[in-house]
């Protein structure tokens, strides 16, 4: 088989070896759409993270039976051009599940409990001029007792659910479809649970229900000192509206995604007068060297399972 990785750089230092043992591998650590049809023209397999793999791009591929889309995601694949020509597409769901889940506590924590402050504080050498043995700055609280609302409640939400009920908060969720049913917690609308809880989590997918789902009237809805965490797709959280309201009420918010990635200059979230209140990560909650390693391994075990078939 021949097989085209078009976008390695997406997959860190995780090796790629794997791919050798299923036939033979043009690696490119990225492709532009101008790129991509020259590219494909005499491919098997496409493996692809984010490149767009178009009707056109498939017309330009005669030879193409599989495409492996190394994410979970698949919206970057024109399904129904795949359909029409017979070309099977495969994903990896799940591989990431653990690695999105502890970086969502870790941005939890990271913001509730001024982590940024207390940090900068040390290494200024400020403590060392203080009367007692600690400084109490800003306040913090507990999570035990608190209200968790969860919007979208998947594999990964339920994970974050449990965790969260450990640590002793109170769950709540959201089913941004509206089909999502689950007896272990209870199950309210979008503005109950903005009002009433005190960390809310994003773990939803960006369609046409979610698109700004988060914008003016439910960050001023949020309560004062609450946590609102999107570890779901950019676009959930309206942007320009969050780079107002984040200024004029005391919210904290974690992002690990955004609705253009990377973030362009200027960006309306990079000129905040409260920049302590955001705390912003580059797509990265998916990234651990576990999480990457799962996903090249089942990618290939993908290639070879549609081989042997």
């Amino acid at each position: 088989m021949n097989i085209v990785i078009l976008d390695a750089l997406t997959y860190g230092d995780t090796s790629l070896a794997g791919f050798n043992e299923v036939g033979d591998v043009t690696v490119y650590p990225t492709t532009s759409a101008d790129e991509t049809c020259d590219r494909v023209a005499d491919i098997e397999v496409i493996v692809t993270n984010k490149v767009v793999i178009s009707d056109a791009v498939m017309e330009a591929a005669p030879k193409l039976k599989l495409i492996c889309v190394a994410a979970t995601g698949t919206n970057n694949i024109d399904h129904d051009a795949a359909a029409k020509r017979g070309i099977t597409v495969k994903n990896v769901a799940g591989y990431s599940t653990d690695a999105v889940v502890q970086h969502t506590f870790s941005m939890l924590f990271y913001l509730m409990g001024h982590s940024r402050y207390y940090d900068e504080y040390v290494k200024s050498g400020a403590w060392q001029n203080e009367a007692v043995f600690a400084h109490i700055g800003p306040s913090f609280h507990e999570l035990r007792g608190k209200t968790w609302g969860i919007i979208g409640l998947g594999e990964i939400g339920r994970s974050v659910a449990h965790i969260a009920r450990a640590f002793g908060a109170n769950v709540c969720y959201y089913s941004t479809s509206g089909k999502n049913e689950n007896s272990d917690f209870e199950k309210t609308t979008l503005s109950r649970l903005i009002e009433n809880s005190d960390i809310i989590s994003i773990h939803a997918p960006l369609n046409r229900s979610t698109e700004n789902l988060i914008s003016h009237s439910e960050l001023l809805q949020m309560k004062d000192g609450a946590v609102l965490l999107n570890l779901g797709r950019g676009g959930i959280v309206d942007e320009d509206a969050l780079s107002v309201i984040i200024d004029v009420k005391p919210i904290y918010v974690g992002l690990d995604v955004l609705a253009k990635e990377p973030m362009k200059k200027p960006h309306p979230l990079l000129a905040l007068k409260h920049p302590e209140r955001l705390y912003i990560t580059p797509h990265i909650a998916w990234t651990s060297i576990e999480a990457r390693e799962r996903l090249i391994a089942v990618t290939v075990e993908n290639i070879k399972t549609f081989v042997t078939a």
